[in-house]
Parts: structure tokens; C-alpha cells; sequence
């Protein structure tokens, strides 16, 4: 009798054992699913949140800021329409904020400057374009040699001049792309490396906010007071100023920008004021009219200010 119930209590032991183990063992099967979609979740929220500090532009620097202010149905950026060949053609010109470099390469390419250097404070976008030119060299290159076939094939004497050194006579000298447009990492506000530069034409297009914001009324009247000096006499300063709504939405971009935000007194409306009685421009051709139809972003005030 007592040998039938020391077995009896240990099948109840094991059973209790089986019964633990198995649940033990479901758990331990369920846990590593579990354990997985729990380290997705998190991995997928780490992964949101430094996708949006990228996204995060303090400067203005967008990486595809053309791509989403340009409609696919546009042939080129509206502000070019806007724009006079006889501010550029056979000028020394400098764009300042040039992101990307795309409206830097089509005024080169559009008016023939003699030279035109694009800045702007993110390598990132100065290695943008830099590779932008690149790209639109080599296709200006690939059309030149069956240019030059279909236009001067067998043409004997033009052959003996070119080859002894004689400039053209039908027309002026054409430079590659090249040579004509460069890009360069500057913070324009606080560099001294431009210093020694004059240019006949400046372009400041969707940049003074950014510089409003990160350094305050102080960097607007460098940014204008050094522009006034690099421009040579009756040179032309273009400027697309972005309104005041659009600092409001920008204004949580960083600490600095909050905090500048709140201490300007400078406001765009009062930006033509101070560039022709405080800097010193004789005069301001406003252009916006001429943008009508514009896509939405485009649309802002464009204004030449002439030394």
C-alpha cells in the first residue's frame, strides 16, 4: 500500500512537472516572436526619428529642394523668365545659397556668363552640384562633336586655322561648362575668403530667411552690407526675400532660430527700405509681376536692386 502511493504522488509530480514545462516551453516559443515584433517596433521608431533629424534643414539646405518646388510639367525654373540676359551675358556673377546648383548651371547655360560661383553652407549640397555639373557638361560635350561634324565637315581652311592657333571669326569664343560655373562650401555670412572678389551680378534667391533665422538682424545686415561691397559699381543684386509667414513656420527648426525668431525687428517689408537708404543701392526694379502664373513656392517678390 504504501508502495502504490509514493508512485501515485510521483506521476503527480512529473504530470505537474510535464505541465510546467509546457508552459514554459509556449512561452519561450512565443517570446522570441514577441521579443522580435517588439525590437521591429522600437527599431522602426529609432529609425523614424533620425530619418526626421535628417529631414531637419536649419540652413535651408534641402536635398531636393528643386524637385519639390519645380512641377514635372515645368521646362524650367519660372524665376529664369524673370531674369535679364544683360545682367549675366559676359559678367562675373555669384549665387549665393545655391543648394543643389541646378538654378546656377541654367543661368550660365541660359545667359553666358563669363563666370559664375555658387555657394552655400552644406557640403552635401555643394557635392550635389558639383555632380549636377558634371552631368550637364557631359551632355553639352556629347552634342558638340556632332555639332561640329554636321556644321564644318570637309571644311579644309577651318581645319589649317584651328590647328595654327587662329581664333574663330564667326562668333565669339564658347567656354565648357566647366570653366564657366564652380561651386564652393562657404558660410557667407562669416567667411573672409570672398573678400578680394567684385562681381557684376549677385543672386540671393530664397536665402535671407535662413540667415535671419540662424543669426538674427545683425547676419541681415552683413549678409546685405557685404553684398553691397562685393558687387562692382552699377552692379546688380538680385534678391528673393521669403515673407514673414514663412519664418513663423520655420521657426522651431532649432534654438537658435526660436530665439531669433523672437528678437527680430527687421522685418521683410522693411528689407528694399534698408538696402536703399540704410546700404546704399540707387535703385529697385521689382519683378514679381512678371511671375504670374508661377507654381506655388515660386511666387514670392523678386527684386533688383541696382549699385
Amino acid at each position: 500500500m504504501g508502495r502504490d502511493k509514493d508512485q501515485k504522488k510521483q506521476k503527480r509530480k512529473r504530470s505537474n512537472e510535464n505541465s510546467v514545462e509546457k508552459v514554459v516551453t509556449n512561452e519561450e516559443k512565443q517570446n522570441p516572436k514577441q521579443q522580435k515584433q517588439q525590437q521591429q517596433g522600437q527599431q522602426g521608431n529609432v529609425n523614424q526619428s533620425k530619418k526626421k533629424k535628417k529631414e531637419v534643414s536649419p540652413f535651408g539646405n534641402y536635398r531636393n529642394y528643386y524637385g519639390y518646388r519645380i512641377s514635372h510639367d515645368m521646362d524650367e525654373d519660372p524665376r529664369l523668365k524673370v531674369l535679364k540676359k544683360e545682367w549675366f551675358e559676359g559678367k562675373d556673377c555669384l549665387d549665393i545659397g545655391c543648394n543643389s546648383g541646378i538654378m546656377t548651371i541654367h543661368i550660365a547655360k541660359k545667359f553666358g556668363c563669363r563666370s559664375i560661383l555658387g555657394v552655400d553652407i552644406d557640403s552635401r549640397c555643394v557635392e550635389d552640384a558639383h555632380w549636377h555639373l558634371r552631368k550637364f557638361a557631359r551632355t553639352e560635350n556629347s552634342a558638340k562633336p556632332n555639332e561640329k561634324k554636321s556644321n564644318s565637315e570637309g571644311s579644309k581652311e577651318q581645319s589649317v586655322s584651328q590647328s595654327n592657333g587662329e581664333t574663330k571669326t564667326d562668333g565669339a569664343e564658347t567656354k565648357d561648362l566647366s570653366q564657366v560655373v564652380s561651386f564652393q562650401k562657404e558660410n557667407f555670412v562669416q567667411t573672409r575668403n570672398l573678400d578680394n572678389n567684385r562681381y557684376d551680378t549677385i543672386l540671393c534667391l530664397s536665402v535671407t530667411k535662413w540667415v535671419h533665422l540662424n543669426w538674427g538682424d545683425d547676419g541681415l545686415i552683413t549678409l546685405f552690407s557685404k553684398i553691397w561691397r562685393l558687387l562692382n559699381p552699377g552692379g546688380i543684386f538680385v534678391m528673393e526675400p521669403q515673407p514673414w509667414k514663412s519664418y513663423e513656420s520655420n521657426r522651431r527648426v532649432s534654438e537658435t532660430a526660436s530665439m531669433n525668431y523672437r528678437n527680430i525687428v527687421l522685418r521683410p517689408d522693411r528689407f528694399q527700405e534698408i538696402l536703399l537708404d540704410k546700404i546704399g543701392f540707387r535703385t529697385v526694379e521689382d519683378l514679381t509681376s512678371s511671375l504670374s502664373g508661377a507654381s506655388k513656392g515660386f511666387d514670392r517678390q523678386i527684386l533688383a536692386f541696382q549699385k
